[in-house]
């Protein structure tokens, strides 16, 4: 008679293994199973399959069975570790969820209109069918870059002057001011931007692009500020101490030492003020106005953004609805297509100009 007949009792780190392909297995059969009940469900109330949801429940089961599974092979012990760890999974899968349902719905709604049509003309004298968003992208790509080339230089500089020289009151008051501009609401950054143009010029009824700029470098500035300042204290101060020990002056070890070190995080927080930005509305729509025409010029008339552009189609559609809902539905997926762009362009700037730590 063997040890476990004898005492009764099952040591939990002596019991059997699951294979490692079995808890995959068990998840894509949970989704299959689900997502052919989901869709008989649909099809007989004539309603639209929802894969997210069929997915979502499918995960949850996939962590009961998991469990009872892993219990009845391995034992308890080796049961909750496993049940566990499926939670952490299914939390990042229902946190993925709504990603991968937002760039879904985006990319199928905007696919049919996502043609050299819509890349090569504006909406200028177009009723209906046919137009583009030129105009709106060439109004995006120009206002941007604007508010880029006002915020790096100027956040760069205040996060430069809050790690290496700030001291006292000053430097608590900029922090201050800086932690303000953060919660900003961006229609109020418009509002400012029209009321500061409208009183310089005299104007009360001015709408032009680099109003639209500045209105986006007010919400831009404390993202680069808070992303640059939190780079260059990632810096070690031992590196500061070595240039200062040869003679560098501090200004010189700040431009050939510091900067070089954390210009791949300064980069990304640089993408990701532009990126925050990009995709705002309210305080285009408040400064910049919009246009049916193409606009090169950002000091004068009115200047269309791919925001707006989504906006005014889909909020003012004409007698034939469908046009103009392509049309918005095509905006959305250029916005995300630039967006991702950023981000790629950004990761291959830090990886070429960060330091390299090999010999």
């Amino acid at each position: 008679m063997t040890a476990v007949a004898e005492t009764g009792i099952v040591n939990s780190l002596t019991t059997g293994r699951l294979p490692k392909w079995v808890p995959w297995a068990l998840l894509g059969a949970s989704w299959v199973v689900f997502g052919i009940i989901f869709a008989m469900v649909a099809a007989a109330d004539g309603s639209e399959f929802n894969p997210v949801l069929a997915i979502f429940v499918g995960t949850i089961f996939f962590d009961v069975i998991l469990y009872v599974v892993a219990r009845l092979v391995e034992g308890s012990r080796q049961a909750t570790n496993r049940l566990v760890t499926s939670l952490v999974a299914t939390a990042f899968i229902v946190a993925l969820l709504p990603l991968v349902s937002l760039l879904y719905t985006v990319v199928i709604n905007g696919l049919p209109r996502f043609d050299i049509q819509f890349f090569s003309e504006s909406m200028r004298n177009v009723v209906g069918e046919g137009g583009g968003g030129l105009h709106a992208i060439t109004g995006t790509l120009l206002i941007t870059g604007m508010a880029t080339l006002i915020s790096v230089p100027i956040g760069l500089l205040t996060a430069i002057y809050l790690v290496e020289y700030g001291r006292g009151a000053l430097a608590r008051a900029i922090t201050f001011f800086v932690d303000v501009m953060t919660g900003i609401p961006s229609i109020v950054a418009g509002l400012f931007a029209f009321a500061f143009f409208s009183l310089v010029l005299d104007n009360p009824a001015i709408r032009f692009g680099f109003g639209g700029a500045v209105a986006l470098s007010l919400l831009m500035i404390p993202v680069v500020v808070r992303s640059s300042e939190e780079m260059l204290k990632l810096v070690p101060n031992e590196l500061r101490e070595a240039s200062y020990a040869l003679g560098v002056p501090k200004w010189l070890t700040i431009l050939k030492i510091v900067i070089p070190t954390s210009i791949a995080g300064i980069t990304t927080g640089v993408t990701l003020a532009i990126s925050r930005v990009i995709g705002e509305t309210a305080p285009l729509l408040i400064i910049a106005g919009f246009t049916a025409s193409m606009n090169y010029d950002l000091f004068k008339n009115q200047m269309m953004s791919l925001p707006v552009f989504l906006y005014t189609q889909f909020q003012n559609p004409g007698v034939v609805v469908a046009p103009y809902i392509e049309r918005s539905w095509a905006a959305a997926l250029t916005l995300i297509l630039i967006v991702m762009a950023l981000n790629l362009i950004a990761r291959l700037i830090a990886k070429i100009f960060s330091p390299k730590l090999g010999r």
